[in-house]
C-alpha cells in the first residue's frame, strides 16, 4: 500500500472512525489520541465561537452535529480563525436541520460569527476619525470593524430561558469594536439600517448624497428633514468609532 494511500485512510478514520477502519498495523491506542486530539480541537475552535448555539444543546447532540461538520466538511482552509467561518457555511450550505435544531439557528450561529469577525477584523491605517460636527460634505465608510446586520429572530436575547418559536423582526444591528478593542452591539431599526447599507454600497458618500438617495427611497420626508435626521444619528455613529474617513 503507498504512503498517500494510507494517509487517505488515517484521515478517513480520524474524521469519521464509526464508518471508516484504521489503517493496518498502527496501535488503536496511538490511533485514539489522534482521534481525540483532532476532534477536540475541532469542538473546541467550534463552541468557543458559538457559545449561545452550544448551549441550546446536551452533549451529546452538540458532539453529534460538530462531528457531522468534522466528517462532511471540506474546509478550505488550514488557519484555525477559519474553521468558525467553515462552521457556518457547513450549517448555512450542506446541513440539514432537524426538528431538534432550533428555527433560529442559522440567524444565531451568523450574529456569533459576526462578533467573531469584529473581534478579529485587522486594523486599517487608511481609517482617519471625521471631524464633528458633520456637514452636509462630510465623507462617510463603514469601520472595518464594524457590521450592520438584521435578523427575524432577536438573537441577542437567546439563551437556554429564552428560545423564541416564531420570528419577529426585522430585528436591526450594528455590531462594533469599541475603542477598548471590545465588542459591542447597537439595536438599530430598518431605516438606520438602510442608512449604513447605502454607505457600504457608496463608501465615502456624503451626507448630503445621502439624504438625497434616501429622499428617493422615503418620498414621504423632505430633503432636509432628512440630512437633519440623518447628521444626529451618523454623529454618535462617528463618535463610536462606527463610521470613519478613509485618507486619499
Amino acid at each position: 500500500m503507498s504512503f498517500q494511500q494510507v494517509q487517505a485512510e488515517f484521515m478517513a478514520h480520524i474524521k469519521d472512525p464509526e464508518v471508516n477502519p484504521a489503517p493496518e498495523g498502527i496501535e488503536d491506542r496511538r490511533m485514539q489520541i489522534y482521534r481525540e486530539l483532532f476532534f477536540n480541537n475541532i469542538e473546541g475552535f467550534v463552541a468557543s465561537t458559538f457559545p449561545v448555539l452550544k448551549s441550546l444543546y446536551d452533549e451529546q447532540a452538540w458532539l453529534a452535529l460538530v462531528r457531522e461538520f468534522f466528517s462532511q466538511h471540506d474546509c478550505q482552509s488550514p488557519y484555525f480563525l477559519e474553521i468558525s467561518r467553515e462552521f457556518l457555511f457547513f450549517l448555512q450550505e450542506e446541513y440539514t436541520a432537524t426538528p431538534s435544531d432550533p428555527p433560529f439557528m442559522l440567524e444565531l450561529a451568523h450574529y456569533e460569527w459576526t462578533e467573531l469577525e469584529v473581534a478579529i477584523a485587522q486594523e486599517v491605517t487608511e481609517e482617519v476619525p471625521i471631524p464633528l460636527p458633520l456637514s452636509e460634505l462630510s465623507g462617510l465608510n463603514l469601520a472595518q470593524s464594524a457590521r450592520s446586520v438584521s435578523y427575524q429572530y432577536p438573537v441577542h436575547q437567546i439563551s437556554v430561558e429564552h428560545q423564541p418559536h416564531e420570528p419577529s423582526g426585522p430585528h436591526c444591528f450594528i455590531v462594533y469594536r469599541d475603542r477598548a478593542f471590545e465588542v459591542q452591539f447597537i439595536e438599530t431599526n430598518p431605516m438606520t439600517a438602510l442608512l449604513i447599507q447605502n454607505i457600504v454600497g457608496n463608501p465615502g458618500i456624503t451626507i448630503g448624497a445621502l439624504a438625497g438617495m434616501l429622499a428617493e427611497q422615503f418620498s414621504q420626508f423632505d430633503e432636509q428633514t432628512l440630512i437633519n435626521g440623518a447628521i444626529q444619528t451618523l454623529s454618535q455613529f462617528v463618535r463610536l468609532g462606527i463610521l470613519v474617513d478613509k485618507k486619499a
